[in-house]
């Protein structure tokens, strides 16, 4: 009979879901990464989250960084060690400040530190330990097998006092090697990486489980963030429970043609996706979206970029819909910027709050493209994934924009959009077609899971009553142009 390996949940945002439960109970995990990954405050949280939420003491060993340095840079988290320390729920073993000949590599091992640690553990009842961060200690030892034999004991000595307990190391690069030396991960049991990769100017932090020996973890490298006040933040939040039981109830769109063309509305737990060359009306749809809330007394919530709070008052105001009564009344709340201003997780942390704090029943993003300039396309499928199992937890009805080239004869949705809405419950496509010599808009519904849709590209008119769903649209440019068909040259006439 296979027994099934404990674990102890660390607590962190997102990361128990990763690694289905927590890390192995009463054995060492190796976390590694470069400078500045977040293996510190990983080593960090991991004790505080367990003070916090499991009342289970904690023992930190650091060999850089003094305990008032660390003590300083997790304030901000509401991590408050000092009182920690008082209350016999922390203890430091400070290793930075040993004397320089007690490191000499002639005579040292590491008898004297465990000897320390095991006082620590026994002196708080502890039942997590972090040693941050390995590298130093190790940099002593110049044979490999030294640093073996050394470490093997050192983690054989934690797990027989009982501890679950977590050990920084460095590597020298994010996707070559798993650590500096090139032992420490095969002396332990458990490895997980973190990664801080800069691409094509864009920043993405993501973690990985290598192993859990004897046990399982989800595979793959998976998003996060720091946030200044939550820590570290896993994302996708893909594993959030989901609902016993999928909406039935449908919510209008704003535009009664388009309700037409769902089926009369789109379910009240879905996501929806609305793709389109710029000024082709998706704004505009997302306002009518909002303003179909607010008729119907349901907040809100609309993020839009690339646009200011006074400019999307002013385009709104086009239409009769007066935004700053709407904000007023506490039914619709906006977030207006840049999305330089933060990182796509940062972005989604905001709404995180948002949501918990607003409770909105509707929910829009403008626009997907905009985001995407801060990260790549992979970090924002990632930010959809978790914001629709954020949305459908809560039952919240999501709006997404995404714009594609302006191109009158582009077929449509560039790469990232098209992978959006293979995640997404309804597309909505707009886009222009000319017809003698006139640009036209037209519309039409790509998808809508759960529910018959009407098949036919249809008319788009915006006029002073807003964006309307019209007649059939049965002549010029086709939708999805023949790519083996070039589009009309359309330089001006010399």
């Amino acid at each position: 009979m296979v027994t099934e390996v404990r674990r102890t949940p660390t607590g962190i945002s997102g990361f128990d879901e990763v690694a289905v439960g927590g890390l192995p109970a009463g054995r060492s995990t190796l976390v590694t990464g470069t400078a500045g990954s977040g293996k510190t405050l990983f080593a960090l949280e991991f004790l505080a989250r367990g003070i916090m939420k499991y009342e289970e003491p904690g023992v930190f060993v650091t060999f850089d960084e003094t305990p008032e340095d660390l003590r300083s840079n997790v304030a901000s988290l509401g991590f408050d060690i000092a009182r920690w320390e008082r209350d016999g729920k922390w203890v430091f073993v400070d290793v930075s400040a040993v004397e320089e000949e007690m490191l000499s590599v002639g005579g040292y091992d590491l008898g004297g530190l465990i000897a320390r640690v095991e006082h620590a553990v026994a002196q708080v009842g502890a039942g997590r330990i972090s040693l941050d961060s390995l590298g130093t200690l190790l940099i002593r030892f110049q044979d490999r097998e030294l640093i073996r034999r050394e470490l093997a004991r050192l983690t054989r000595r934690l797990e027989s006092v009982g501890v679950t307990s977590v050990l920084t190391t460095e590597r020298d690069s994010e996707y070559d090697g798993l650590t500096r030396h090139g032992v420490e991960e095969f002396v332990l049991d458990n490895v997980l990486i973190i990664r801080n990769v800069l691409r094509n100017e864009r920043r993405r932090r993501t973690l990985e489980i290598v192993k859990f020996r004897g046990t399982t973890h989800r595979t793959g490298e998976w998003l996060f963030t720091i946030d200044p006040t939550e820590g570290l933040v896993v994302v996708p939040l893909a594993f959030l429970a989901p609902r016993e039981q999928a909406s039935r109830a449908r919510v209008s769109t704003g535009t009664p043609g388009l309700d037409e063309m769902v089926g009369g509305g789109i379910f009240r737990d879905a996501l929806a996706l609305v793709t389109g060359p710029p000024g082709s009306g998706k704004t505009l749809m997302a306002l009518q979206f909002a303003d179909a809330a607010f008729q119907a007394a349901e907040r809100s919530l609309f993020y839009v970029f690339d646009e200011t709070r006074d400019q999307l008052y002013r385009s709104a105001a086009g239409w009769d819909m007066d935004l700053e009564a709407m904000e007023s009344s506490g039914l619709l709340r906006i977030t207006a910027g840049y999305p330089e201003e933060a990182s796509v997780e940062d972005h989604f942390l905001s709404v995180r709050r948002d949501i918990t704090d607003f409770a909105p029943s509707r929910l829009i993003i403008d626009s997907l493209s905009a985001l995407e300039r801060r990260g790549a396309p992979r970090t924002l499928l990632d930010f959809v994934i978790a914001l629709g199992a954020l949305a459908r937890e809560h039952e919240i009805t999501t709006l997404f924009t995404s714009s594609t080239s302006s191109d009158t004869w582009a077929p449509v949705p560039a790469a990232s959009a098209m992978e959006v809405a293979s995640i997404t419950d309804v597309t909505i496509l707009l886009r222009y077609a000319e017809n003698a010599g006139v640009v036209q808009r037209i519309v039409a519904v790509l998808q809508s899971r759960g529910s018959p849709h009407d098949p036919t590209v249809r008319r788009v008119g915006i006029d002073h009553a807003g964006l309307r769903v019209g007649d059939p649209y049965t002549t010029g440019s086709r939708l999805f142009p023949d790519p083996d068909v070039p589009p009309p040259d359309r330089r001006p006439e010399r």
